[in-house]
C-alpha cells in the first residue's frame, strides 16, 4: 500500500520536527496532496487512522489541502487546469504538457 508509505514518512517528519521543539506531541499538521498526485485518499485515510495511533501525531489535528492541476503545453505554450494526469491540451490537442501545480505531496506545517 503506497499510502501507508506515505503516512509512515509523514509520522517520521513529525517526530523529527517535534524532537527538535523539545515537544512530545503535535496539536495540527497541514498536508498539501495535488490532486495529480496519484494519492488515493479513502486508502490514505484509512492508513492514517491505523498508523498514527501511539504516535506523536495521535491527537493532532489533520487539515489536508488539494491543489488542482495545471499545466502548460509545450507546443503551443497555453496554460490550462489538469483533471488527469494524461489529460491533452485543450488548445492543440497536443500531449507533451509541463504540470505546473497538482503533484504537490509535503507537510506544509507542524503546530507543536
Amino acid at each position: 500500500m503506497h499510502e501507508l508509505s506515505i503516512v509512515m514518512g509523514i509520522i517520521d517528519i513529525a517526530e523529527k520536527e517535534a524532537k527538535m521543539a523539545g515537544v512530545s506531541i503535535v496539536e495540527e499538521i497541514e498536508l498539501e496532496i495535488g490532486l495529480l498526485s496519484g494519492v488515493e485518499m479513502e486508502a490514505l485515510e484509512f492508513a492514517w487512522n491505523h498508523a498514527i495511533k501511539n504516535t506523536i501525531l495521535s491527537e493532532a489535528k489533520k487539515t489536508i489541502i488539494r491543489p488542482e492541476g495545471s499545466g502548460v503545453c509545450l507546443d503551443c505554450n497555453s496554460e490550462f487546469r489538469i483533471e488527469h494526469l494524461f489529460d491533452p491540451c485543450p488548445h492543440c490537442q497536443s500531449y507533451f504538457i509541463n504540470i505546473k501545480k497538482g503533484k504537490e505531496l509535503k507537510v506544509k506545517s507542524i503546530v507543536v
